[in-house]
């Protein structure tokens, strides 16, 4: 009887590792803006592309010229940083994405109006 026991405990372990390896092997990491990074006009390059939750988002930019602030709708349409919104300012950001909307736009003067935002819907 204990020997079934430890069979089932193994197996169960072993099910939930193979169901959380399956998970995350399927996601994916996108660099934004491409080649080019995370600058102005990046508005459009989440367009074609098929996002996940789990999937990470890799900021790359000039932490002096530059920063990436994740933010609600309110704050990317109006290219405002609400109270309490994430800032990123390491040059190399990585964010993972939540399910449904993620917003992330740039909060040095002028950039977001510029096109330096993002908004990123995620199944």
């Amino acid at each position: 009887m204990a020997l079934g026991r430890g069979s089932a405990v193994v197996l169960l372990l072993s099910l939930c590792f193979l169901l959380l390896h399956s998970h995350m092997a399927h996601a994916a990491t996108y660099r934004v803006g491409g080649t080019g990074g995370w600058t102005f006009n990046t508005v459009a390059w989440p367009k074609g592309k098929r996002f996940k939750a789990g999937d990470t988002l890799v900021f790359r930019y000039s932490p002096t010229l530059h920063n990436v602030v994740a933010v609600n709708r309110g704050g990317y349409d109006g290219c405002t940083t609400p109270r309490g919104s994430k800032v990123y300012t390491s040059g190399n950001d990585q964010i993972r994405l939540a399910k449904g909307q993620n917003y992330f736009i740039c909060n040095f003067v002028g950039h977001c109006q510029a096109g330096m935002k993002i908004a990123v819907t995620a199944a």
